[in-house]
């Protein structure tokens, strides 16, 4: 397995030398961070507290408003780091693009490197880079809670949050790689980065809660797996904040905020939650079938 830890190397020392790559990756976190923090978050929490004023009772409205405030930002920071698994991934899957349009990916064809090797090469790049930036950006979100004041995540949800992380961006790595077979352009590749980029915001519900969307809608993104990947981690951020802010109130409240804001799922239109495990076998199953796919389908290439 050398060639494969040779050829993944090779993959991420490409892109950490792509200056502009690693700027535009960043780039796209701050957007999605900014957007969040200056309008969605605002919106997000005003509509928590109309929650937690409909059940009555006597609330301590600045105790209600930082607590808002605190749940609604680790919901964004599990948006986020969503994002990234997603964009970074596919931007360090443009490598293998580049390798075609530049015809070196020929010079690996006619060697005694396996398919799946060379394919694995550029999965695992992907992966490790991504993997590596979502936990800049972890890191980065939970230095923000400590400036500001709020408690930072127990240990024991930080290492599940790394292991989820790792998870999604290696369903999103193996995916990239599916996706970019049918690429064979830079500029075909930017477009569809652009793209999906703008997509995944709303495939995650992030952009847009999900009690904000049809039934049909929410059953379509159902299906898709940026909606249970963000719906993993925000039950792990927002587990205990959301303990403390709906303290005092019936069990109901919690969920139907849990509902609205696709932190957890249910099956089709019924009332069965997906459970943490069933999400992460469909994670699972998504990269499996994407990395057997495409495995077969650089079989039948050929050399041009």
């Amino acid at each position: 397995m050398m060639e494969v830890f040779y050829l993944t190397k090779r993959n991420c020392l490409i892109f950490v030398r792509e200056k502009s790559a690693v700027f535009f990756s960043v780039l796209s976190m701050l957007i999605v961070l900014g957007l969040m923090v200056l309008y969605l978050g605002r919106m997000n929490s005003i509509s928590l507290l109309n929650m937690l004023a409909e059940f009555g009772g006597e609330r301590d409205t600045v105790k209600d408003e930082e607590n808002a405030a605190y749940l609604i930002r680790l919901w964004t920071l599990a948006g986020i780091l969503v994002v990234n698994a997603v964009t970074v991934t596919l931007t360090v899957t443009g490598t293998m693009v580049q390798d075609e349009t530049e015809k070196r990916i020929m010079a690996f064809y006619v060697t005694p490197v396996s398919r799946l090797k060379l394919s694995l090469g550029y999965i695992l790049a992907s992966w490790l880079v991504g993997f590596g930036m979502c936990l800049v950006t972890l890191t980065a979100g939970e230095g923000y809670f400590l400036i500001q004041g709020y408690p930072l995540l127990a240990p024991d949800n930080l290492i599940k949050l790394c292991g989820m992380i790792a998870l999604n961006t290696f369903t999103f790595s193996a995916l990239g790689y599916l996706l970019a077979l049918f690429v064979h352009g830079a500029k075909a590749w930017s477009g569809m980065l652009t793209i999906i980029g703008t997509l995944v915001g709303f495939a995650g519900g992030i952009y847009l809660p999900m009690d904000s969307l049809s039934e049909q809608v929410r059953n379509v993104l159902k299906c898709l797996p940026v909606i249970h990947g963000a719906s993993m981690m925000r039950k792990v951020c927002t587990d205990e904040a959301i303990r403390v802010t709906f303290e005092g109130l019936p069990d109901v409240a919690g969920d139907m905020f849990r509902e609205a804001m696709g932190i957890t799922l249910t099956a089709g239109a019924g009332e069965d939650i997906i459970t943490l495990g069933g999400q992460v076998c469909i994670l699972l199953l998504y990269a499996i079938i994407a990395i057997i796919i495409a495995v077969l389908l650089n079989r039948r290439r050929k050399l041009v």
